[in-house]
């Protein structure tokens, strides 16, 4: 299997793993009212999945995303002073010219 793909995966069970402890979370601290509303409603088993599924939506593609951006090599000083660049001073005329 590709690496890539193992990445994708794997932060995609990381992410709904997260969204399913911030489910348990919202409806163990009873978060307005949730957990009261869920245990009341007819749908509410649908409506925890529903929770569950669009937050790991969510944090699966965050978690893929500083994933993605933590294999970026760093190459070096940003400031546009890497290996062999140097500034060099140039004279630049500062004289007005006239418009005819």
């Amino acid at each position: 299997m590709p690496k890539l793909i193992r990445l994708y995966i794997t932060s995609c069970l990381i992410g709904f793993a997260l969204a399913a402890v911030f489910a348990a979370m919202l409806m163990w601290f009873d978060v307005g009212h949730l957990r009261g509303l869920v245990l009341r409603s007819d749908e509410g088993v649908l409506a925890v999945v529903m929770l569950v599924v669009m937050n790991g939506i969510v944090f699966a593609g965050v978690q893929f995303a500083i994933s993605v951006m933590a294999l970026a090599q760093d190459d070096g000083p940003s400031d546009g002073e890497g290996e062999g660049m140097r500034t060099i001073p140039v004279a630049v005329p500062g004289g007005r010219r006239r418009r005819g």
